[in-house]
């Protein structure tokens, strides 16, 4: 029961103003209210991705049917793919491997580099010179890759004169043994190696340069340490490098054969 006093020109009243009270047995404690579990189903499937994928498999299935109902089937054989494909082309794709995906592991690490460089450069000024480190580490990933691309060039010899009747020699081999890879597998491979080993080194260094330059901002005492895990770091790269020239090493130049 609440008692309010109410005022009037005259004098004051007391009223009593009676409270509702609840029966006992009504529980009055609230419970938390969770959704519904919806399906996500239908928003998989509708999405671009999913659309995507279904393309291809239903091309995928349509090409496989077609060879197989038309007497086709052999058709389909990632052996003589293998085998009757010019190694050239093997080749050049481990150069263009090396070379595309050294120069991106380049430009990524520079790009997450630079950013904080250049914003923490902005509240303290002294980070600049020193952290341009980072910027040639980064830079140097991609000169692993190019120096690979100048090797494998001078191992093919597709700039010669070719006289009519002379194709590639399919004996071209690592030390004429048939069951050694054929030259243009063993390029591509050691492309492929050197170019995803200098596109994780790009990464790593990037980050580490990044979280370098930061750091020396807060601490210059902080600068070498942190500087330390980015050199072995960029190591990564030297790593893929090494095995590419040991890869290419064993590899002779490309031979040419009259039919």
């Amino acid at each position: 029961m609440i008692r309010r006093k109410t005022r009037d020109r005259s004098s004051s009243v007391e009223i009593n103003i009676p409270l509702h009270t609840y029966p006992s047995n009504i529980n009055t404690t609230t419970t938390n209210y969770s959704p519904p579990i919806t399906n996500t189903f239908p928003v998989m499937y509708y999405s671009k991705a999913s659309s995507l994928y279904y393309l291809v498999s239903l091309f995928a299935v349509i090409v496989t049917l077609e060879l197989l109902f038309t007497g086709n089937g052999e058709l389909f054989n990632v052996g003589l793919f293998l085998t009757n494909t010019t190694p050239y082309m093997w080749a050049l794709l481990g150069s263009a491997f090396a070379v595309g995906l050294s120069v991106v592991g380049a430009a990524w690490g520079i790009y997450i580099t630079g950013t904080s460089l250049i914003g923490g450069a902005v509240r303290t000024p002294r980070i600049r010179t020193k952290n341009l480190i980072s910027i040639i580490f980064c830079e140097v990933v991609a000169i692993y890759g190019v120096i690979i691309a100048i090797i494998f060039s001078s191992k093919l010899n597709y700039t010669e004169s070719i006289l009519p009747g002379e194709v590639w020699s399919r004996a071209t081999y690592y030390s004429g043994n048939p069951v050694d890879l054929i030259l243009g597998y063993a390029l591509f491979w050691a492309g492929f190696t050197v170019g995803f080993s200098n596109l994780f080194c790009g990464l790593c260094v990037g980050i580490t340069g990044s979280t370098c330059a930061i750091a020396d901002a807060a601490d210059p005492q902080l600068f070498v340490k942190v500087l330390i895990i980015e050199i072995f770091g960029s190591i990564i790269g030297l790593f893929g490098l090494i095995i590419g020239l040991l890869m290419s090493s064993k590899v002779q130049d490309f031979e040419f054969a009259a039919l």
